[in-house]
């Protein structure tokens, strides 16, 4: 349980209340980077350098700011600063050319309705780059200029990134809606 008191003991950097903070955070924080990350080890690695950042910033929080929005948000500017080193390191161009897409609710009814892990699992079929800006958009509700501005890319990049997300999950999920003795029968 993150109450004042462990969050004062961890500002006075008592190692077992970090400790204590660290397992309580746990699942929240690495869901955030699972998200961002397929690779579970790059995903605890993230996740250390976010513990990091909150410890050493801990102290400087401002009371009003709720405790768990304050670390979530450190988590994700960490995932989206090494998104943004990794992408400057491999050079990755990005096409600047908006892409409109159109609605698709049945499928964004299908989404809403999926457990968390049948999503995860859908989700590790979109290309990185697309789905770090899809969860962005999505999921965390960053709008298009806002990732713009986080991930240095164009409004229409972000764009582009969101509905080639969609495009790939709405492949997978026409995939799963086709029953299994049609798909063996194609097979």
């Amino acid at each position: 349980m993150v109450n004042e008191a462990l969050i004062a003991r961890c500002a006075r950097q008592e190692t077992k209340a970090q400790y204590e903070l660290y397992e309580a955070l746990y699942p929240a924080m690495m869901s955030i980077c699972r998200r961002y990350e397929r690779d579970m080890q790059t995903a605890t690695a993230l996740m250390n350098q976010g513990f990091l950042k909150i410890f050493t910033h801990i102290g400087d929080r401002r009371p009003e700011v709720p405790f768990e929005a304050w670390t979530r948000r450190i988590m994700l500017n960490t995932v989206i600063d090494e998104f943004r080193k990794d992408r400057i390191r491999k050079h990755h161009e990005h096409t600047d050319a908006p892409l409109e897409t159109p609605e698709h609710s049945e499928v964004n009814t299908y989404l809403a309705s999926m457990e968390a892990e049948s999503f995860a699992a859908l989700l590790e079929q979109v290309p990185q780059g697309s789905r770090n800006v899809f969860n962005l958009f999505a999921i965390d509700g960053f709008s298009h200029a806002e990732i713009a501005e986080m991930l240095d890319i164009s409004v229409g990049t972000s764009k582009w990134h969101v509905a080639n997300a969609r495009t790939i999950l709405q492949q997978a999920i026409a995939k799963m809606a086709v029953p299994a003795t049609a798909r063996t029968a194609v097979s």
